[in-house]
């Protein structure tokens, strides 16, 4: 009885281990429709920098902004869309000091910007001068108590 045991427990060993064996011999083989159908493209990160332009140079076409993650240097194409408000226009109508929000994509390593929105600077208030400021109103005089009777 005990060999005959053995004898079972030793086949179902075998096989299982064969079992395991061809398994991993399905798995290493490549299927071949795998390989005939075209690579795809990991799809395209669209990033967004919201900040004040540190440096514009038109002709290289290249665009800096500070965020508050820090500094982010860009590169333009001729792709590239530049909106001051609601007109279109160049890169180089971006100035230094201008606060824009840009999208870009990272391409071979480099940032790329496919658009710049520039904000319209608020117009400063400027303090009225001393002289023409209106003198301030005389205080109204403390209202009078009521004398009410008794309690």
């Amino acid at each position: 009885m005990k060999k005959t045991i053995a004898i079972i427990v030793s086949a179902l060993f075998v096989l299982s281990v064969a079992g395991f064996s061809f398994a991993a011999d399905q798995q290493a083989a490549p299927a071949p429709e795998k390989e005939a159908a075209p690579a795809k493209k990991a799809p395209v990160k669209v990033q967004t920098v919201a900040g004040e332009v540190v440096a514009v140079d038109a002709a290289a076409k290249t665009l800096t902004v500070k965020s508050k993650k820090g500094e982010v240097a860009l590169s333009a194409d001729d792709k590239t869309s530049v909106k001051v408000g609601k007109e279109k226009k160049a890169l180089a109508d971006v100035k230094a000091g201008d606060k824009v929000t840009v999208k870009y994509t990272e391409v071979n390593g480099k940032n790329v910007a496919k658009s710049v929105a520039v904000s319209a600077a608020p117009a400063k208030k400027e303090a009225p001068k001393a002289a023409e400021q209106k003198p301030a109103a005389p205080a109204a005089p403390p209202a009078e108590k009521k004398k009410t009777g008794g309690y």
